[in-house]
């Protein structure tokens, strides 16, 4: 299956295979897991290349934000507007408010979610707002996520913001 991204001007450009992104985002998703996190993982790919990935290490670093679509952007470093505006983000599990607010800030013009059936953030607001969002249904994510739930329900509440 290919991806294309739109670039401000209208150019439409192939890009790797998006399962091979969202094969990264998944390794960086069992990475979260095996540091005893969150499993969500998230890269961001310009011009066919992975320049930043990251995982949800909310709990590894003690932190408010650090979402894995936070800690990708973060690990991408300072990337110019046309940049972003080229670029594709890949998440194992639907972005929430927070990261859909990095995604329309930045003006990232699609996102490939790996899944929406434990979690769905914002995704009609962020496709109203112009983002293409694909959401291609990925068993692995899917469970990944489910038997984390069920291990961690707690800890996933607080991922959330809700109480368990």
């Amino acid at each position: 299956m290919q991806a294309t991204v739109g670039s401000a001007i209208g150019r439409i450009k192939k890009v790797s295979t998006m399962d091979e992104f969202l094969k990264a985002a998944i390794d960086e998703a069992r990475a979260g897991l095996d540091e005893g996190g969150i499993p969500i993982g998230s890269v961001l790919v310009l011009d066919g290349k992975i320049v930043g990935r990251g995982h949800n290490r909310r709990v590894q670093q003690g932190s408010a934000i650090l979402h894995a679509e936070m800690d990708c952007l973060e690990n991408a470093g300072r990337l110019t507007a046309a940049d972003y505006r080229r670029s594709v983000l890949y998440s194992t599990l639907s972005p929430c408010d927070m990261c859909s607010g990095a995604i329309l800030l930045y003006k990232i013009p699609q996102v490939i979610v790996g899944e929406n059936q434990t979690f769905q953030g914002p995704e009609a607001h962020v496709r109203s707002r112009g983002v293409d969002v694909q959401v291609v249904d990925n068993a692995e994510c899917v469970e990944l996520m489910r038997r984390f739930i069920a291990d961690r329900p707690e800890l996933w509440g607080e991922d959330i913001g809700e109480e368990v």
